[in-house]
């Protein structure tokens, strides 16, 4: 028998999630097929078969927390085993080993006693797919009080949604014979509600997040950006650069560059606190923030100042893909020095972005609206806008330094041709 453990998933990760079991009791597995996905703080592992054989034992149900080393399955790899068996070994197994006794009797009382035994399991635990069993879990609902169709007692996710339907027709009526003794403000617990656990990626989110607020001395200063110049040169040469490229001219490769300018003149913008010491850091690893539907990720742009404006927009485009395809890995997510998140994309139009500890700095970016602007004192002109927000660590950041950071990527920004020719 043949123990499916957690690998060692990466540097620093010692835990993971069950996400979903790829196959499933019974199935047949070649050597090297991909046998279940784990959710780790920040990317999908596939933990696949070192042998061939047939999974007997799925072990931890989807959802749950499993560690380094823990036994998630098992796995007969016997040689008796065939490709084309459809049933679980424990199912051919029954037969094999109470169908004869020592004495030569025909071990029917085992059968029973067996039978038992396995009527009684199916009791504790009803029969369901991991899939089903996980979309259970996120709708609150427990299987055991599910009634199957099937009838062999096989649960489906139909059966959970007539289950979840029959249950809301009830709340409503429960909620017309509420009490009014029920103290002002609290929960109306006969009103429907969705329960939805969540997954361990949106959970380290949220716990870094609190984490930074609580640890730095975050503030955020603001500026806006004319982006006339920027718009009229990607008019005049996206075409050229898609032709030349084979990607197309976006925006983040000048923000990128105007950062990396900005932070080579306030390197203090590019540190780290490691305890009562400053590391400055004398390279460029700049992060990209990219929503994906678990949640926001920030991939590695390694050493962006080396790369030109195509080498950006390659770079940035191939780790946005793999971050929604899941497939990024842990050291395309590690260690950047800075970040950009452009909520912009989404229609915001302000924001105060969240420092990605333990980096001291993020840049946001917000979207571009055409507004009213002063050229003189006599003149206005509608003018393409976008405010800017650097959010910083005031520990080691001084507001001087900080507002001087943001007025410098302005400045890059609304003279774009000095990054093209500076690079």
């Amino acid at each position: 028998m043949l123990e499916i453990k957690v690998p060692e998933l990466a540097e620093s990760v010692t835990e993971g999630t069950v996400a979903e079991w790829l196959k499933q009791p019974g199935d047949y597995v070649e050597k090297g097929e991909d046998i279940v996905e784990l959710e780790t703080d920040k990317v999908n592992v596939e933990i696949s078969a070192e042998e061939a054989g047939i999974l007997e034992e799925a072990i931890v149900e989807p959802g749950n927390t499993v560690k380094v080393g823990d036994i998630i399955a098992r796995m007969n790899t016997s040689g008796e085993v065939g490709k084309s068996q459809g049933k679980s070994m424990t199912e051919n197994n029954t037969d094999k080993h109470l169908d004869t006794r020592p004495d030569g009797s025909s071990g029917k009382a085992g059968k029973d006693i067996k039978k038992s035994e396995i009527e009684h399991s199916e009791h504790e635990r009803p029969l369901a797919s991991p899939a089903t069993r996980k979309y259970a879990r996120e709708q609150g609902i427990k299987l055991n009080e599910v009634q199957p169709r099937d009838p062999l007692g096989r649960i489906r996710k139909e059966d959970v949604d007539k289950h979840k339907e029959n249950n809301s027709k009830t709340s409503g009526a429960l909620s017309t014979h509420a009490t009014k003794s029920e103290t002002k403000g609290s929960q109306d617990m006969s009103k429907p509600v969705e329960r939805i656990k969540m997954s361990r990626r949106r959970q380290t989110i949220a716990k870094r997040l609190v984490e930074a607020q609580q640890t730095a001395a975050m503030l955020t200063t603001f500026n806006e950006v004319d982006m006339t110049n920027l718009m009229d040169l990607r008019k005049r040469r996206k075409d050229k650069f898609l032709e030349n490229n084979g990607v197309k001219l976006g925006f983040m490769s000048f923000f990128t560059k105007a950062v990396i300018g900005a932070l080579k003149k306030y390197p203090y913008v590019n540190a780290e606190i490691d305890g009562d010491e400053i590391i400055l850091k004398k390279f460029y690893d700049i992060g990209v923030a990219v929503s994906t539907e678990d949640g926001l990720i920030v991939p590695v742009v390694r050493d962006a100042d080396r790369l030109d404006f195509a080498g950006i927009e390659k770079e940035i485009g191939q780790l946005a893909e793999k971050a929604h395809e899941k497939k990024l890995a842990l050291n395309e997510l590690q260690g950047g020095t800075f970040t950009i998140t452009n909520g912009g994309v989404f229609g915001s139009l302000w924001s105060t972005p969240i420092l990605n500890t333990p980096q001291v700095g993020i840049l946001g970016m917000h979207k571009i609206q055409m507004r009213p602007v002063a050229i003189d004192n006599e003149r206005f002109e509608n003018r393409p806008m976008m405010y800017i927000a650097l959010s910083y660590d005031h520990r080691i950041i001084d507001g001087k330094d900080a507002v001087g950071f943001l007025v410098k990527v302005k400045e890059l920004i609304e003279d774009p041709e000095t990054l093209l020719l500076e690079g």
